[in-house]
């Protein structure tokens, strides 16, 4: 036997994917009586930030920015849309593509949820330096990562060709 097969395993709290992981885990469960009070999930919490950055944008865009797959955005869009939030409607350039607008009661959502980063920075103890120094270091090793397996980094929105009069 090598060492390799014979050696204990790296301990969870050794492992930077689980301390990543559980620290997502910790953030979620800080915002989620929050986001229960704007009547949100935390995926939708993450569309509607796409969107109040730049509205109408296709679902392949999002679905970009978010480092899913349209398939999987899809379901969650169709509830965000029941529920008020967002309108689908086809792009008139292309028909293939799908719009997602954010409705007036999606768009004032955007003010309301600004105590979500008051509330992780109070519950964190860090200074608004600290976390957005921890931020820039998660995103670098984010985007090695995807640069080293061939995904590509989470791109800018795209442009929605605008309809035609």
């Amino acid at each position: 036997m090598t060492d390799a097969t014979t050696a204990p395993p790296v301990p969870l709290e050794d492992q930077l994917c689980f301390s990543i992981y559980s620290a997502e885990i910790a953030i979620q469960r800080a915002y989620k009586p929050l986001l229960d009070g704007l009547g949100l999930t935390y995926p939708q919490y993450l569309v509607l930030n796409v969107l109040w950055r730049e509205d109408a944008q296709t679902v392949g865009g999002i679905a970009q920015q978010l480092a899913l797959e349209s398939s999987t955005l899809t379901p969650l869009l169709k509830r965000m849309e029941a529920a008020g939030l967002v309108r689908r409607t086809r792009n008139p350039e292309n028909e293939r593509q799908v719009i997602i607008a954010l409705t007036s009661e999606g768009d004032s959502l955007r003010f309301r949820a600004r105590c979500l980063n008051d509330n992780l920075l109070l519950a964190s103890g860090q200074t608004p330096g600290q976390l957005a120094e921890l931020n820039r270091l998660v995103r670098q090793l984010r985007d090695a990562i995807y640069s080293h397996t061939g995904v590509p980094e989470l791109a800018a929105p795209e442009p929605v060709a605008a309809p035609a009069n």
